[in-house]
């Protein structure tokens, strides 16, 4: 499967309590913090709901 680097790059600020739950849920607290996951339906779905507030990008 492939692995996907997720950084923050907008403030966990104004969102809504379901967006701060799962930006938790994929290890990321802090602005420009990076985080690698593996390509799964799961985490493509907790990306979709917070697409606005992170950068992904494929790692190889």
């Amino acid at each position: 499967m492939a692995k996907l680097k997720i950084t923050q790059v907008r403030s966990r600020i104004g969102s809504t309590a379901i967006q701060r739950r799962n930006l938790d849920a994929l290890g990321l607290r802090k602005m420009h913090q990076s985080v690698e996951h593996t390509d799964s339906p799961r985490i493509l779905g907790m990306i979709e709901k917070v697409n606005h507030l992170v950068v992904v990008e494929q790692v190889k």
